[in-house]
């Protein structure tokens, strides 16, 4: 066996572990309810992760484990559990749909928070996510202020401002407001739903 294979497998090994870590990191300490919005970033791109680290288990198994009768025990085992579970990850993953940037608005007289809009769907109704980001990179902070599900056109959110370096005012197309108070830390005094 060639020097270097085994080396290499166990740098194959150590970084699956820092993906699989760095995925369970991003949704224990990201996420809408003071989250950091690094790792909430980071959480996104877990299809992406988790088949990079079945990758790096495949190549650690090809080049750590010397016999070939072995080497297809363990394999065989990484793989047929690894790939149907990634392939249901990713296929969830689609359906879900995501979330991208709509605004981003800073609050008036601040330059440490940040009113952000994310649109996405539900299969075919319109999705619509308000958040206050508070901080600054890498230590921001996320806040859910609203969620508006399009399902019924009253619900959909045609309009979301500061009104104050505090307030924020949501409007539906049905033409219902909300009001919601920030605090110091960013963290709104409630969180707004509609049709959900």
């Amino acid at each position: 066996m060639a020097p270097y294979r085994r080396p290499l497998a166990c740098v194959l090994i150590a970084l699956a572990v820092v993906l699989v870590a760095t995925v369970l990191a991003a949704f224990r300490w990201g996420g809408p309810d003071g989250g950091l919005v690094v790792l909430d970033q980071v959480g996104r791109h877990f299809v992406a992760l988790g088949w990079l680290s079945l990758a790096a288990l495949c190549g650690a198994v090809l080049l750590g484990v010397r016999r070939p009768m072995t080497r297809v025990t363990v394999g065989v085992p990484v793989l047929a559990l690894g790939a149907p579970v990634m392939c249901i990850v990713s296929l969830l993953a689609m359906l879900d749909g995501g979330q991208e940037r709509a605004e981003s608005l800073p609050a008036p007289g601040r330059d440490d928070r940040r009113l952000v809009v994310e649109t996405g769907s539900a299969m075919i109704d319109p999705l619509w996510f308000v958040y206050v980001h508070q901080g600054t990179w890498p230590r921001e902070r996320r806040w859910a202020v609203g969620y508006f599900n399009g399902d019924a056109t009253d619900n959909e959110l045609r309009e979301a401002v500061w009104t104050g370096p505090d307030r924020i005012r949501l409007t539906t197309s049905g033409g219902v407001l909300h009001e919601v108070t920030v605090a110091p830390g960013g963290r709104p005094d409630r969180t707004v739903s509609a049709g959900w």
